[in-house]
């Protein structure tokens, strides 16, 4: 059983990182699944620190994406949305090229809180895990 509340494709996904941040980065949503969303970030100019590995902020980017946008997807966006409270990252293995995917799964899913961990793999191999505190707000509405 499907966790969003609102059925999106891949496409509407990556139309809205448009001239954004995501777009610059290169990053791509690529699966949407009934408890999970994967996206890929290029290892490249752009995500690189000056000695030529995957820069962690570039996958904290990633990982604040992947958790951001499936925590949105999973409220009510006439009267809900969410804003990260908390990231954190561990950087378990040196990337140097080609691209990493990240996979963001739910760990809590609150009425005020939603907590999600996000992998990041460079193929089979674990380069980071990051795990994202959302706050869960109430949209307001003008006054009439």
């Amino acid at each position: 059983m499907a966790i969003w509340m609102k059925m999106v494709t891949v496409d509407q996904v990556n139309q809205r990182g448009r001239g954004t941040m995501v777009e610059h980065l290169g990053i791509e949503f690529i699966e949407i699944g009934p408890d999970f969303i994967k996206a890929r970030m290029p290892v490249d100019a752009r995500t690189r620190q000056p000695i030529g590995l995957l820069h962690g902020g570039a996958s904290a980017a990633l990982a604040e994406t992947l958790a951001s946008t499936a925590a949105n997807l999973v409220v009510n966006s006439d009267s809900q949305f969410c804003v990260g409270l908390e990231i954190n990252a561990n950087h378990v293995r040196a990337c140097k090229q080609g691209f990493v995917t990240g996979t963001t799964r739910p760990l809590h899913l609150g009425q005020t809180t939603q907590v999600w961990q996000t992998e990041i793999r460079d193929g089979e191999r674990l380069v980071c895990v990051s795990r994202m505190t959302l706050a869960v707000l109430k949209r307001t509405m003008p006054d009439a």
